[in-house]
């Protein structure tokens, strides 16, 4: 283990050497954001090397207006409204659902099959499941709307906010932060899309794409790699996790998607409206569609005043940088969604303390930067 972690931090130490500069790495995926921090991770790099937080907590990058949306239904007597805890207290301009929690119009479900079981159990409501998620969740929503479907079950329907990584990533690197050298691509979501659905962001905007796991190791030797890349001055897309992830994905869920879903264009908190970014129920099942079935348009909301949590997704500040990170915002008290959502990135600097975390001890050679 020291060794492969030695060979992985020669290759930073290099990269820094040779480019002479700063190296802005980004981690998509919230797990990765959470692993680092609580392993420490950005103590053991390079200073030079610095690890920018990105769009991938689905709870954080859902727009302010789709959480409006949710609360304006939960407050219709017909509607029950089936959500995922981590939404809960997300605000919203009329407070949050867990302030609604006295409501009974609202209900907890683990799953989206509990989802479907809860319009079952109440054939006089219509149930409206929160689907919130990128890849690695859309198929287990067209499961149960492929169910519905099946069964006969109309009182079901699903508010669609799942979300496409690549078009993030796109806008990311084309209009939002030049400032990218690299990215620590999604382990969940690579299991789906496979890892040659990257090739795009390295053919195109020449961006190195690298696919790790979540353990410290595994993270370690994905940033040694981008450094390699980035030494040699050619941006390549590899994948370090290898045990589960395959350059083709889960084609088996890639159809279930496909069958039920097509991207749409649709809004990103901190990105904007994204072209073919959200996927919406196709016509074939358009009666379980919740913006359908209720007449709703989406539009951009607002986000809280003085929140920056736009900027902390896009790669452009650090938690810190923002006046309420701390002080009003707090994970008690959150003013924005990356202090509430455990993926947020503002909930990993508050609880480690930014950069030390616990758990992974520093292991540097004599000498290295």
């Amino acid at each position: 283990m020291l060794e492969r972690i030695y060979k992985a931090q020669n290759l930073m130490d290099t990269a820094c050497n040779t480019l002479g500069r700063q190296i802005n790495i980004m981690e998509v995926c919230g797990t990765h954001t959470v692993s680092i921090f609580r392993n420490g991770i950005k103590s053991t790099l390079p200073k030079k090397i610095k690890l920018l937080s990105g769009p991938g907590c689905p709870v954080c990058v859902t727009d302010q207006g789709y959480i409006d949306i949710i609360l304006q239904l939960a407050d219709r007597d017909d509607c029950l409204i089936a959500t995922y805890g981590d939404m809960i207290r997300v605000p919203g301009k009329g407070g949050s659902l867990e302030t609604k929690q006295p409501n009974a119009n609202i209900k907890v479900v683990l799953s989206s099959e509990d989802a479907l079981q809860l319009a079952k159990d109440n054939p006089s409501r219509k149930v409206v499941f929160v689907a919130v998620g990128f890849e690695t969740t859309a198929p287990a929503t067209a499961v149960v709307v492929k169910e519905a479907a099946q069964e006969s079950i109309d009182n079901f329907c699903i508010l669609s906010g799942h979300k496409l990584v690549i078009p993030a990533m796109r806008a990311l690197v084309s209009e939002k932060n030049h400032n990218i050298d690299a990215f620590l691509c999604p382990g969940h979501v690579s299991v789906i899309i496979g890892f040659g659905a990257f090739a795009e962001i390295v053919e195109r905007f020449g961006r190195s794409c690298v696919v790790a796991g979540f353990e410290p190791l595994q993270i370690i030797e994905g940033l040694g790699e981008i450094c390699r890349q980035l030494a040699a001055g050619k941006a390549e897309l590899k994948s370090v996790y290898t045990a589960v992830v395959t350059e083709q994905g889960n084609t088996t869920a890639q159809e279930i998607i496909a069958e039920c879903f097509e991207p749409v264009d649709g809004y990103w908190r901190g990105l904007g409206k994204i072209e073919k970014s959200t996927l919406k129920l196709k016509d074939k099942y358009s009666r379980f569609d919740a913006f359908k079935r209720f007449n709703i348009t989406e539009m951009p909301g607002e986000d809280m005043s003085g929140c920056r949590c736009g900027e902390v997704l896009c790669g452009l500040i650090e938690p810190p940088e923002c006046g309420l990170f701390g002080k009003s915002c707090t994970p008690e008290e959150p003013v924005g969604p990356c202090m509430v959502s455990s993926e947020g990135a503002c909930a990993a600097w508050f609880k480690y303390g930014g950069v030390m975390g616990s758990g992974y001890q520093e292991i540097r050679r004599p000498g290295s930067q």
